[in-house]
């Protein structure tokens, strides 16, 4: 290394000298705007620098503070999620719980308004079966529940009981392949419900003459000697013609909407089925609405489909009334009253041919009724005046008959021109 500086000693030292003659003229030299020039070399010089650095001190910074507010929101998301969470099944709960109450106070309701008296209870388990139509209900012997009692909901029949245990029972659903209940229509017509293992049922035993319609209402019949008379059972989706019996498929209304809560009949008592809603239903023609009576009256003659010929004639009366500015029931008395002969002429009470005046009616036109109430006023026929013979009666003949002669060309004496 030294050798090194020895052998360049004088180039080190001019170059050092030269610098320094640099450095001394940068500071005692300004520019034009009186800055020195070693303030702009060193500001020049440094500020790429300065620059880079504070890129980096700007990036570290924002990447800090990006991370650590992304920690901090991620936090505060997975904090909201729970208590997302934790609000939602909150949520589910009390709509189980109204749900719960509600189909609560229906069985209340229900076990109030029918006569049968029965216990309630509630679905806590299915059958093990893979096709099982069965469940099991938390009420047994214990409550006073027996085999082959009924088990139906507000909306309609459920099951059996096909097995009784102290502290529980097993339900036979209707759906069940080896179930079976005697049913009835609205109009009477009896056959027999059998679960076919599928959300809908059959009905068997009902004769291809009988009529039964898509939508009508089953109920049960009371044959079967386990469910009462009157129960909903479902309503008639399928209808096929058979022989020697319809082929009917039935959805249960009972099953339609789960089974959570059911009722155990323990003492069934019959029921009356509801009529059958009639085809003919009668027409009510409402009022005319307020302010109605106000309106001009309908023109005379117009068909009226609704009113009575009373109808027509009032109308008749208060049109004449409004045109002789006359008002029934509100004038004073001593008013004058209303002219009811010029009623003769209106809308139907006379034929056209008849008025003074008028025009003979159309050919095949039939003359409009007279009402039976409203007789027209026909006025009596004038006397014929025969008038008496003036003095000078025969010679105002004799002038008519010349008067006649001169125009034919006959000349007095009753000869003719030649």
């Amino acid at each position: 290394m030294e050798s090194l500086l020895n052998r360049y000693r004088n180039i080190t030292v001019l170059l050092l000298v030269i610098m320094a003659q640099l450095v001394l003229l940068a500071v005692s030299a300004k520019n034009d705007q009186d800055v020195r020039f070693i303030r702009i070399w060193t500001v020049t010089a440094v500020t790429p620098v300065a620059r880079i650095i504070e890129g980096l001190r700007g990036g570290g910074t924002g990447f800090l503070h990006n991370y650590i507010l992304l920690h901090d929101t991620h936090q505060e998301n997975l904090h909201l999620r729970a208590e997302l969470d934790k609000l939602k099944m909150e949520n589910v709960f009390l709509k189980n719980e109204l749900n719960t109450a509600d189909r609560a106070k229906a069985l209340s309701v229900f076990q109030a308004h029918t006569p049968s008296k029965s216990i309630a209870a509630r679905v806590i388990g299915t059958g093990a079966g893979a096709n099982s139509k069965a469940v099991y209900v938390d009420r047994g012997t214990a409550a006073g529940v027996q085999r082959g009692m009924a088990v139906v909901t507000p909306d309609g029949i459920v099951g059996k009981v096909i097995a009784a245990y102290p502290t529980a029972s097993q339900v036979l659903l209707i759906t069940d392949g080896d179930f079976a209940a005697g049913v009835i229509t609205q109009k009477g017509v009896r056959g027999t419900l059998k679960g076919q293992g599928t959300p809908q049922c059959k009905v068997d035993y009902i004769p291809f003459e009988e009529k039964i319609d898509p939508g009508e209402l089953l109920f049960t019949s009371g044959d079967d000697r386990i469910f009462p008379r009157g129960f909903p059972v479902g309503v008639v989706k399928v209808v096929r013609p058979g022989q020697p019996f319809k082929e009917i498929l039935v959805e249960p209304s009972g099953l339609q909407r789960g089974l959570e809560d059911v009722l155990i009949l323990i003492e069934g008592v019959h029921q009356a089925i509801p009529d059958a809603p009639s085809g003919m239903q009668p027409v009510y023609i409402a009022p005319p609405p307020p302010g109605s009576e106000s309106k001009p009256a309908e023109a005379a003659g117009a068909p009226n489909p609704v009113g009575t010929e009373a109808d027509r004639l009032r109308s008749q009366y208060q049109q004449l009334g409004e045109e002789q500015k006359h008002k029934f029931g509100e004038n004073p008395p001593g008013t004058k009253p209303v002219d009811f002969t010029k009623l003769g002429g209106r809308g139907g009470a006379q034929p056209a041919a008849a008025q003074p005046g008028g025009q003979p009616p159309a050919a095949g036109t039939a003359p409009p009724e007279i009402p039976p109430t409203a007789k027209p006023v026909v006025p009596p026929a004038p006397k014929p005046v025969t008038p008496a013979n003036p003095p000078n009666a025969g010679r105002g003949a004799a002038d008519a008959s010349r008067r006649n002669n001169q125009t034919a060309g006959v000349l007095p004496g009753g000869q003719l021109p030649e």
